[in-house]
């Protein structure tokens, strides 16, 4: 749990076992990716701009609010940069990217209990309070990327666990992440660093 919170304390230190990006994938790196909510479609959908790419992508079920409050089911307004990954590497054979990338073990989650010290915190299971797990049996953390909303510092009660990852069938709203198509995703990913920006608007 200390080397997790230490990770998110200074996200440039790399703590992933993958092979390092050749220096010309680091030239393609995107700086800005930006996510808006189509208007009039009920329940909320989005679209990602990556680039010259466009993907359709899920919003949070409480659309794109900038006052987010944890539990509202909101996507927060802003800009957000893109600290770390997490990704189920049995799952997946994934290529190399410029963020630091973890594999996910079934003891770690993602504290979401306003009360806690460690609330928007990664955690380490057994654990008292309430929390997301990251493995998951469905796929929506076979990649999934921390966004800095809310991470320095954390606010009570702003929201927690505030993601990009792989989307449910039929794009279903998220409780407040951005999320894409697993194969979407995968095409994007080697395409992201540290200093990629998620505008959501």
């Amino acid at each position: 749990m200390k080397s997790l919170a230490k990770d998110l304390r200074n996200p440039l230190r790399t703590t992933s076992s993958a092979p390092s990006p050749a220096r010309h994938q680091l030239k393609r790196c995107l700086d800005r990716l930006t996510a808006t909510r189509v208007p009039g479609q009920t329940p909320p959908i989005g679209r990602l701009h990556a680039g010259s790419l466009v993907l359709r992508c899920a919003i949070g079920g409480g659309g794109v609010r900038r006052d987010k409050r944890e539990g509202d089911r909101a996507s927060p307004a802003g800009s957000w940069r893109l600290l770390s990954a997490f990704y189920r590497s049995e799952k997946l054979h994934i290529r190399p990217s410029s963020l630091p990338m973890r594999p996910i073990r079934k003891d770690m989650g993602w504290c979401d209990d306003p009360d806690s010290g460690l609330y928007n915190r990664p955690i380490v299971a057994p654990f008292r309070q309430s929390h997301e797990k990251l493995w998951r049996a469905d796929h929506l953390y076979d990649i999934v990327i921390v966004l800095d909303y809310n991470i320095m510092p954390r606010r009570k009660r702003r929201g927690s666990a505030i993601f990009l990852h792989c989307a449910r069938p039929g794009f279903a709203p998220t409780e407040g992440c951005v999320a894409l198509a697993a194969d979407d995703f995968r095409r994007l990913l080697p395409r992201l660093s540290q200093r990629t920006v998620l505008t959501i608007r």
